[in-house]
């Protein structure tokens, strides 16, 4: 059976990735994610937050640390049976539940603490929508990069890995 999930290829500073985004599980995530990617908002942003065992974050801030001005806020899909494991995408969020717009994070290691447990706002976790297909490499070299703090964040890479592009493919 052909797979009709769209893919995006990421071109880096630290190399290329690509992603398999989840339209068939993660409906509304993909469309808002895709719609992105499509406009080519994230072309030029940083992956802005790097923590090594954790997660690597994107799609919000420029190498200036400045915020770029997303839509709104989607349903948080968190309950759609995806699981926060290694090298899946999902939506980043504030403590509001369905807060998530533009920011996206990559796991890099299993992370059940971020999955769907109850409809709670602690419980609620973090929508997954997409998993790195090809270029893992690339996104461990960046989960090792030097971080340190700029301004009010912290965990940014003290040498800026750049989004050039992101692009569906085919």
């Amino acid at each position: 059976m052909e797979n009709s999930n769209p893919v995006v290829r990421f071109s880096t500073t630290a190399g290329d990735f690509s992603a398999e985004i989840f339209a068939d599980k993660a409906p509304i995530s993909a469309e808002n994610f895709l719609s992105y990617v499509k406009e080519g908002f994230f072309d030029g942003l940083i992956f802005h937050r790097v923590i090594p065992r954790f997660m690597i974050q994107g799609g919000g801030f420029d190498k200036e640390m400045k915020q770029k001005k997303a839509k709104a806020p989607i349903k948080n899909e968190a309950g759609n049976g995806l699981k926060n494991v290694t090298g899946t995408l999902a939506m980043a969020r504030t403590n509001v539940v369905d807060s998530a717009t533009c920011q996206f994070f990559i796991n890099v290691t299993d992370n059940e603490f971020l999955d769907h447990k109850n409809n709670s706002p602690d419980g609620y976790g973090y929508a997954v929508f997409g998993r790195v297909t090809d270029g893992m490499d690339v996104v461990r070299k960046i989960e090792k990069m030097r971080t340190g703090n700029r301004g009010l964040h912290q965990d940014v890479p003290v040498e800026p890995v750049v989004i050039n592009s992101a692009k569906v493919e085919g």
